[in-house]
């Protein structure tokens, strides 16, 4: 069984990456396996300066997945590229940085110093951020906002740029083509849906940032859905995540016009999640009467 793709160039052993935010840089996990075996790693989104992140109470469970709002918590890009980036480049999987900021400026400075480091194979542009001077609206919500993040990243990369779409919009096939259309190598999707939990009886937010984004199993029919209307609406390969479980998700998302995944939330409840995943793989491909897992990208019949 060949488990193998090309994403914009990288060469992945398998589809299957660590999802930015639950992944940590893969340290913690490398003492459960050898996360060398994953086809990739999305590191912690990153800004320029430490982030210590939200107050109070930033992660909750809702049926079928979990309510986040960490607020970004990371050590800065100099400290990741002095302590974090050396066990990645040596892990065996493929390096993507997942990067953040406010301003457009942050997206370009950060980009121009990761791109300037050995052994990064992709940046992951987080839009799911505040733009400041558009008085907190996320860069992701609007297609405008969205190719004009997307050009002035890519302006400062020297490495492929995937950019991380937010499912919290009108149409992410307007989205998605906006990502292309600013010069964006590939995209991924889904983010985290927007949500809330309440405690009923102290009548209170049950989060200190009383919402927070949505992610887990109950997330991927949403998932599959805009994963299906970005692929075609660009040309450009997409990456799917939302919900992934098993190594059936991850050939529904793959059929669905996905060229790679990645897994997040799974990893939380289940350390050994994505090593399960690609051991499974070769079982499901074969039910699925293949023997190259290329062979079933895009292939959904409509």
């Amino acid at each position: 069984m060949d488990m193998s793709v090309e994403l914009c160039g990288v060469r992945l052993k398998n589809p299957v990456i660590a999802a930015s935010g639950t992944f940590g840089f893969g340290r913690e996990y490398d003492e459960f396996y050898d996360v060398g075996v994953l086809g990739g790693i999305s590191s912690k989104g990153l800004t320029l300066l430490p982030r210590e992140g939200n107050d109070g109470v930033r992660i909750t469970e809702t049926p079928s997945g979990i309510l986040n709002c960490v607020g970004l918590q990371n050590p800065g890009v100099e400290a990741f590229i002095e302590r974090e980036l050396p066990f990645m480049r040596e892990s065996g999987a493929a390096v993507i940085v997942n990067v953040a900021g406010s301003s457009l400026s942050d997206y370009e400075r950060i980009c121009e110093r990761i791109s300037d480091c050995e052994g990064v194979d992709m940046i992951e542009l987080n839009i799911s951020c505040p733009n400041v001077k558009q008085g907190g609206m996320s860069f992701g919500v609007l297609p405008s906002s969205v190719e004009e993040v997307t050009r002035a990243a890519k302006s400062h990369c020297r490495v492929p740029l995937m950019v991380k779409l937010t499912p919290n919009v009108s149409c992410i096939a307007d989205n998605a083509r906006a990502a292309e259309a600013g010069g964006a190598d590939c995209v991924s999707l889904i983010n985290t849906l927007t949500g809330m939990a309440v405690d009923l009886y102290a009548r209170r937010p049950v989060l200190g940032n009383v919402t927070g984004g949505m992610s887990g199993p109950a997330v991927k029919p949403v998932a599959l859905r805009m994963v299906w209307e970005a692929s075609r609406a660009v040309k450009i390969p997409v990456v799917g995540l939302g919900g992934i479980t098993s190594a059936r998700d991850v050939l529904e998302f793959m059929l669905c016009g996905a060229t790679a995944v990645q897994v997040g939330t799974a990893t939380i409840s289940d350390p050994y999640a994505m090593p399960r995943i690609i051991a499974d793989l070769p079982g499901e491909m074969e039910k699925c009467g293949i023997t190259d897992i290329k062979d079933i990208i895009g292939k959904l019949s409509v």
